[in-house]
């Protein structure tokens, strides 16, 4: 009979964080899903951090088990990135980065790191860290995570060559976790992941079905449509389109500008909304809300596409085109596959967006033919992983 485990696995998930809230978003969706399966799955307690630059702590909901640590912030200029707040040059501050990202990893001793979606952080911050732990402690298993798209494949050629040598990419990650169903989207056969890593890949499926969500507090009278920016610093032009648009006969429209819209932007749409249009700086849940809402016109982050998929709510996607396609890649895959509407920003007016409201209120769209189950999926590979070192620790201890 095996001894109960009781040392904690200790996961550490790193998201950069310059623009939106996506790359902690999909980060705090594992973390939820790691801290509630995975104790009853390895049969060892969880704890973990969320390494971000996502800049204030109050709004994120995290799980029981995890912390904290804040980066300093970063957003993206004319010229790259630059930092957010304080004024240093960049590369001071990326010097910070990178000390206090080398600090907690040491400190925090991990079992499992995962890194979305840059493999070494912002101009490499996290390089020198992940070599140590490669060499100081080779047990801990090491992933890079991305989305399901990652860019036209021009782009991504480019980031890849950035990135460096692929042999030292090889020697310092286990792993890449796509969060998609290949079905819809293969970053293998589009060319945005080199073949020489192809290897490496294990596709998930989207990080949609059993999403950690918040009910609402006071639930919005329904029914209601609702249209959501993610973080808002560039949903604007999408929320003023929706502010004009004729709110369907019996329904409110709630409007979630989000919370990094500038004043002016928010004030400009408000000028627009007529009496049946709320207008709200930000929401408890995000999830919540789409799921009571009749239907949803969003832009096309991967978070925000998870979420719709997770349930049957109608969707129209307008997708951000500049400065990544990703968006646009990712709405046209799943117009495809029959799981949302799509329209370009430039094709759409107050009066389509109004038809489109009109109609959609009657129906549902259903998504079941997605594999949707990938928060599941991650934590069967952990809880795989976990199982083959408790047996390896078992069989070096007889032998000893």
């Amino acid at each position: 009979m095996r001894t109960p485990v009781t040392n904690p696995f200790r996961i550490l998930l790193y998201s950069h964080d310059s623009v939106g809230l996506g790359h902690i978003r999909r980060n705090l969706a594992l973390a939820h899903e790691l801290a509630t399966r995975l104790p009853e799955l390895s049969g060892r307690p969880v704890t973990g951090m969320l390494l971000t630059g996502v800049g204030y702590s109050a709004e994120l909901d995290v799980p029981v088990g995890f912390d904290v640590v804040l980066l300093p912030g970063v957003r993206k200029g004319d010229e790259g990135y630059e930092p957010r707040n304080v004024h240093v040059p960049m590369t001071d501050l990326i010097d910070i980065r990178e000390r206090v990202l080398g600090g907690v990893i040491r400190g925090f001793a991990p079992d499992l790191i995962v890194v979305d979606r840059h493999a070494y952080g912002i101009d490499g911050e996290l390089r020198t860290a992940l070599a140590g732990v490669r060499k100081h402690r080779p047990s801990t298993r090491i992933v890079l995570g991305l989305r399901e798209v990652i860019d036209e494949t021009s782009a991504t050629a480019a980031e890849w060559a950035r990135l460096g040598d692929l042999a030292e990419f090889r020697s310092i990650f286990d792993e890449i976790w796509v969060y998609g169903d290949p079905q819809v989207h293969d970053v293998r056969v589009s060319g945005e992941l080199p073949a020489a890593l192809h290897d490496l890949v294990h596709y998930t499926g989207y990080l949609a079905t059993g999403r950690h969500w918040l009910p609402e507090r006071e639930p919005t009278p329904v029914p209601f449509v609702l249209t959501m920016v993610g973080g808002g610093s560039d949903g604007a032009a999408l929320c003023r389109l929706a502010a004009a648009a004729t709110v369907p006969d019996g329904h409110r429209h709630v409007v979630v500008t989000g919370p990094q819209m500038s004043p002016e932007d928010r004030a400009s749409i408000q000028q627009l909304a007529g009496p049946d249009v709320t207008l709200v700086p930000a929401v408890p849940d995000g999830l919540a809300m789409i799921r009571s809402a009749s239907a949803l016109v969003c832009m096309a982050g991967y978070n925000t596409a998870c979420e719709v998929m997770s349930t049957r709510t109608p969707a129209l996607l307008v997708p951000r085109e500049a400065p990544r396609k990703e968006q646009l890649i990712r709405a046209e895959s799943l117009n495809v596959a029959g799981a949302v509407d799509v329209r370009r920003l430039e094709q759409l007016t107050p009066q389509i967006l109004s038809d489109w409201l009109r109609q959609s209120v009657t129906r549902a769209q259903p998504r079941e033919h997605i594999h949707l189950a990938g928060l599941a999926s991650v934590t069967n590979l952990v809880a795989e992983t976990i199982r083959r070192s408790q047996i390896s620790k078992e069989l070096t201890d007889a032998a000893g």
